[in-house]
């Protein structure tokens, strides 16, 4: 995500009052990662810091201003669930797996498999 492309996505007010304005990708990865020590297990923390710089990684070439907007809200969302805790009930709504590709959903599905492993190598313990 080239800078300049960020600047004029990112909107100047929000456009509803309990929305604040998107933070700029490398202030928003920063800060995930700060959260990641602070709010999430230590098993976890290792796996969610990996996932998070692949992503980021991933969408740095994006050139399209809807896919960064989407991109980066939705990594801002997450973050204010992790930081207010809620990150541990989170699911999914019918009408947010309807958006995914095929691609997310197998992506979901291997996040899924690879949490769920996670759980139970920590019973075994």
């Amino acid at each position: 995500m080239r800078q300049s492309l960020t600047r004029l996505v990112r909107p100047r007010r929000p456009e509803r009052p309990n929305q604040s304005p998107l933070l700029p990708p490398l202030v928003l990865y920063r800060a995930i990662l700060r959260a990641h020590v602070h709010k999430l297990p230590h098993e976890l923390r290792h796996f969610g810091d990996q996932y998070v710089k692949k992503e980021f990684k991933d969408h740095k070439k994006t050139d399209n201003p809807l896919h960064i907007v989407g991109f980066l809200t939705e990594w801002q969302d997450y973050l204010k669930k992790l930081d207010g805790g809620k990150w541990l009930d989170g699911k999914l709504s019918k009408q947010e797996l309807d958006k995914m590709s095929p691609e997310q959903i197998g992506q979901l599905h291997e996040l899924m498999k690879a949490t769920k492993k996670i759980g139970q190598e920590e019973n075994e313990v």
